[in-house]
């Protein structure tokens, strides 16, 4: 899911440089336009300059026509009889003629020159167009692209969603495989009758209690617990009966003892108690508190006990062993 999300991340920032990219494209284009507008603009003033050259042009013919025949006129009439003023301003008309002809065609070719000029600005301009509508083409294209690329990390995003639910489902399931294995370790670590923990499992807990004990440098005491007169009453009245009575036994013990005290059926009428925090005299007294329950039953039981305190290097065999001891010590 995190890797399809970083994907469409990925495709937005490239769709968003593609669209910068077309804006600029489009800027260019618009600058483009812009200067060929201007490019006309100037080749539309050339031949409006062009165009009053010739203009000119014509008028100083015009008048270059009007003083020949001026000329022409004073001459005629004058005929042999000429003066040398009229001579003079003859000569003088003629060679005036003679300069507006010159200017005229300066002017003709000067306004020849500013079309050619006009030509070029238009052929500029035009190859402007074409270069601004080339950078739309490639703007759409950028744009074309970007939205594919946004359309393809919105799918990634839509897959990213897609295995996230599929991962949150197999987290649902993972945490359901664990509680129920979670159940069934605590089923196969409890014995079925009792309740209490079973030999194997108790002792792994018992040897993590006295690892507690020793860190914490707490008082830790353990009891072996046997429930009297069992044989003789599974003899006498059958299974079922000594049955009761390790269940109402296993019930006083956890009734009478702590929540977190441990109780394990060791064997098939021996318990073991790990009484942490406790010394050995006030775990007697808990111990008194379940033989006086057992004793005000509808069919009063008890059990002998056997105590042993933690010392240094007790394995929990050892330590179970000198429990053991000091309850045949205490049946003697």
């Amino acid at each position: 899911g995190e890797t399809r999300d970083q994907a469409g991340e990925t495709r937005d920032q490239a769709g968003e440089t593609r669209d910068q990219a077309a804006e600029g494209r489009d800027e260019i284009a618009d600058e483009r336009d812009q200067i060929a507008d201007q490019r006309d603009q100037a080749g539309d003033q050339r031949d409006l300059s062009g165009d009053r050259r010739d203009e000119a042009a014509e008028r100083r013919d015009h008048a270059a026509d009007q003083r020949d025949q001026t000329a022409e006129q004073s001459e005629a009439s004058a005929g042999a009889r000429i003066t040398t003023d009229a001579l003079n301003r003859s000569l003088l008309a003629r060679r005036e003629a003679a300069s507006d002809r010159r200017r005229a065609s300066q002017d003709r070719r000067a306004g020849a020159g500013e079309r050619t000029e006009a030509e070029a600005d238009r052929d500029t301009a035009l190859a402007d167009r074409g270069a601004g509508a080339s950078e739309r083409t490639q703007a759409e294209g950028d744009r074309d692209t970007a939205l594919a690329d946004r359309g393809a990390a919105f799918a990634d995003r839509g897959a990213g969603a897609s295995e996230r639910t599929h991962a949150e489902d197999d987290r649902d399931t993972a945490l359901a495989d664990r509680g129920a294995s979670a159940r069934d370790r605590e089923a196969s670590s409890h014995d079925d009758l009792t309740g209490a923990y079973r030999r194997g499992a108790g002792l792994v807990e018992l040897k993590r209690e006295m690892a507690r004990a020793r860190r914490t440098e707490e008082p830790f005491v353990l009891a072996f617990a046997d429930v009297d007169g069992l044989k003789e009453i599974n003899d006498s009245h059958g299974h079922a009966a000594g049955d009761r009575i390790l269940l109402e036994v296993a019930t006083a013990l956890r009734e009478k003892l702590r929540s977190h005290d441990l109780v394990i059926r060791y064997g098939g009428d021996e318990f073991v108690c790990a009484i942490s925090g406790l010394n050995i005299h006030d775990a007697e007294e808990r111990l008194a508190l379940v033989n006086a329950a057992l004793a005000e039953a509808p069919e009063p039981r008890s059990i002998t006990v056997g105590l042993a305190e933690l010392q240094e290097g007790d394995s929990p065999e050892a330590l179970i062993a000198r429990a053991d001891a000091a309850l045949y010590r205490e049946r003697r």
